[in-house]
């Protein structure tokens, strides 16, 4: 950045969310936070907020910025899954049906903290048991919430989403690079 402000900490350990602020352009330096993801007994939405907000304040620096993603199925967080059985579970449960992608982030400038939650609707389209373990074998999922990749193998999962597709990727970048801009961080 010719600017001489410091690199955007990225207080996350996704490679997704690095690739994507790379993408633009923006120098990232990853600081991952010891944060405890399990055990917060809070409602989906309101638990990535929680998540990205601890995430972000265990983390020092100028300008951090944090993310957390939760899969919502009614009300229901479905997590990274534990092993590849449990994907398979979570993968017949999503099958077919609508559930929510809550992307919450923690913005923090010299100046201010922006915390937001961004959510998209996403369809899966039926799987026939050949497909999920097709999935499962490719062990994409085990790292990711919900147990499926929009971005990779799971894109051949899902009938549609409404909203931002990056938010079911794990960052609203449209919004996240805006706030950045608009307080002059520019890549």
């Amino acid at each position: 950045m010719g600017s001489g402000k410091p690199p955007l900490i990225l207080a996350s350990g996704s490679p997704r969310r690095k690739a994507l602020l790379e993408a633009l352009g923006y120098p990232i330096r990853v600081a991952v936070p010891g944060v405890e993801e399990e055990g917060l007994p809070l409602p989906p939405k309101a638990l990535a907020q929680a998540l990205a907000r601890r995430k972000g304040e265990a983390v020092q620096g100028e300008w951090v910025l944090a993310a957390d993603t939760v899969v919502d199925l009614d009300g229901e967080v479905l997590g990274k899954p534990k092993d590849p059985e449990e994907n398979r579970l979570f993968l017949r449960r999503l099958s077919g049906r609508l559930h929510l992608v809550h992307t919450a982030f923690y913005l923090r400038t010299p100046k201010e903290v922006v915390e937001e939650v961004h959510t998209a609707r996403v369809f899966f389209r039926p799987l026939s048991e050949e497909e999920i373990a097709w999935y499962v074998g490719s062990g994409e999922g085990l790292d990711k919430a919900g147990g499926y990749g929009a971005q990779g193998l799971g894109m051949a999962l899902l009938e549609r989403v409404e909203g931002d597709f990056y938010t079911v990727v794990g960052l609203p970048v449209s919004r996240v690079f805006a706030l950045l801009w608009a307080r002059g961080f520019r890549p």
